[in-house]
């Protein structure tokens, strides 16, 4: 029984003394369970996103069986299960595209399946977002356990980063500072060991943000994926959950508004993702918070970037670990914090971050000596995006965060890929380069390609910064001055769609705008035209039909419309 008095959703269908309690106690029996394992202890689902062609999340199954332990030794019975896995590096059109079916797997598992409660092991970008989406329709007692980052990546001597380096090596290759044989070798020694990247990426930045909500055991965050402590934290994890559930404490009593604007913070601290953005409102709005883009702009504004990390800084996940992790990110910044809210283990942020120490101020600073005193999000508007953009200042070239210049235009990705490296394109370094068909629907999906690689002859002459400006996302280990998420996206008629080559755009992050320097009246002209030259949509079945018909725009997350708020966990029939 709950501390609440009320019968465990296990026993709805383990507890009855009849037909259908015998089919679903028999049928388990199957695997070896003795009857005792159906005596009314807490039976908690483990949902894992394990697979082969996952690589961030290849050590997954592995520490299933560690968070078991943990689960057995509290007194609850663990059934492990899996859901769709989304293979950042390996999906196409991209992994974004699935990310709101994973959430719906995720929701119907948990609500379907006789479980008290839950432990999410993900850790690829889109994984633990997804993961957390369906959590949080169903609201069941949650506690997430991530993949971990793999250890720092090793190149003659020198350390380099996921994704980042990968940008820098790409440049260097096509302004030919770089041989395509060290290019070659570079990449054996990017990625060491399982685990997710070892820069502040979405992956990692998701797992740290995880942490800030207080959904997980201090260090979940950081902990490298082949470090034994990682292990000892997924068996610690399981008997955490069981607790959870004898308190009935669930994911909604962890997540509010003051857990959200922590986590927003947080990401400004640690020079996260840009991605976070699409990934918390969606995630609010499943909670049913009051979280908008603004708020991105707003509560980051006074938070410098304290942690010197790729691709915002210098250091790799490992070290920013072995410097103390989040916890002592937090308590450095804990004047910023809402120190009251709740963490799944029991106690405020506050009394979690006590006994925190930072190991070394090189890598995680003090407040009165940030990397950067511009961090965080911020969120642009104006004729070009009427429902807001971003941009990421600690990312961008300081020269470049006020400008005006020339659009040069590409009307999908395609047409980039066709003419960026033409030798007669009609652009220089003073240029806007502007990408339309990335948004949600135009993709579809939003893929991560925002930072778009700039023209080989200006690469050649040591340009290596453009402003960028385009309706879809970037990796959270991208950089550059890249305008992002611009909406409505071109696809959905908004007035990206209608930017031609030569229109001035002009751009002032101070002032948070972004302008297209077009009168109104012939802006309003191109729209009715492009209205009316615009052809269906080609994606006519399956899910992508599904997701293009009802995906929201990225001011409001990505979600699809349908799934926004939660149905709870009742499930009012029997299944025989």
């Amino acid at each position: 029984m709950s501390s609440k008095g009320k019968k465990r959703r296990s026993q709805l269908s383990y507890g009855k003394l009849d037909k259908d309690g015998f089919i679903h106690r028999s049928w388990m029996k199957a695997q070896g369970y003795p009857d005792h394992c159906f005596d009314g202890r807490p039976v908690i689902g483990i949902c894992n996103t394990w697979s082969e062609i996952t690589p961030c999340n290849s050590g997954l199954r592995e520490l299933a069986d560690y968070v078991k332990r943990g689960i057995w030794e509290a007194g609850g019975l663990p059934l492990e299960f899996p859901v769709t896995s989304l293979g950042e590096t390996q999906m196409r059109p991209t992994a974004m595209l699935f990310r709101n079916l994973l959430s719906m797997d995720v929701e119907e598992s948990i609500r379907g399946n006789p479980i008290d409660g839950v432990v999410l092991l993900g850790g690829c970008d889109k994984t633990t977002p997804g993961q957390l989406m369906g959590a949080a329709s169903v609201n069941l007692p949650t506690l997430v356990v991530s993949s971990g980052p793999m250890l720092n990546g090793k190149f003659r001597g020198r350390d380099i980063g996921s994704g980042t380096d990968v940008w820098k090596f790409s440049e260097d290759v096509r302004a030919g500072r770089m041989s395509m044989d060290d290019f070659i070798a570079a990449e054996s020694g990017m990625s060491r060991s399982r685990g997710v990247c070892m820069t502040m990426g979405t992956a990692s930045t998701v797992s740290n943000l995880v942490e800030a909500l207080g959904l997980c055991l201090p260090y979940n965050g950081s902990i490298p994926a082949v470090d034994a402590r990682r292990q000892a934290l997924a068996h610690l994890s399981g008997r955490e959950i069981v607790r959870m559930v004898e308190k009935d404490i669930r994911i909604r009593d962890i997540i509010t508004r003051e857990a959200l604007v922590n986590a927003i913070k947080v990401n400004a601290a640690l020079g996260g993702s840009t991605n976070t953005v699409m990934h918390l409102l969606a995630l609010a709005g499943r909670l049913e918070l009051p979280l908008s883009l603004e708020d991105f702009d707003e509560f980051s504004r006074e938070v410098p970037l304290l942690v010197d990390l790729m691709p915002s800084g210098r250091f790799l996940m490992e070290d920013y670990h072995y410097a103390g992790g989040l916890p002592a990110v937090m308590k450095k910044m804990a004047p910023h914090l809402a120190l009251e809210a709740k963490t799944v283990s029991g106690e405020t942020l506050g009394s979690r971050l006590e006994s925190a120490e930072c190991y070394n101020d090189e890598v995680i600073r003090d407040l009165d000596n940030p990397v950067q005193e511009n961090s965080g999000i911020w969120v642009l508007r104006g004729n070009l995006c009427p429902q807001g953009a971003i941009i990421k200042p600690n990312a961008a070239s300081p020269e470049l965060l006020k400008h005006r210049g020339r659009a040069v235009v590409f009307e999908s990705i395609e047409d980039y890929h066709a003419r960026i490296d033409d030798p007669d394109l009609d652009v220089d370094e003073s240029c806007v380069l502007v990408l339309k068909g990335c948004g949600p629907k135009g993709y579809p999906g939003m893929p991560e390609v925002g930072n778009m690689a700039l023209p080989r002859k200006l690469l050649e002459r040591g340009v290596r910064d453009m402003l960028r400006i385009s309706d879809a996302r970037m990796s959270g280990t991208a950089f550059g001055t890249v305008i992002l998420h611009v909406a409505p996206e071109a696809e959905a008629g908004g007035p990206l769609a209608i930017v031609q080559n030569g229109d001035e755009i002009a751009f002032d992050g101070e002032a948070r705008s972004l302008e297209l320097l077009v009168g109104e009246e012939e802006i309003q002209r191109r729209l009715n035209s492009w209205r009316q030259q615009h052809p269906a949509s080609p994606y006519q079945r399956g899910y992508a039909r599904l997701y293009v018909e009802t995906v929201l725009q990225a001011d409001r997350g990505a979600d699809l419309d349908f799934l926004v708020g939660g149905s709870g966990d009742e499930v009012s029939r029997e299944s025989h």
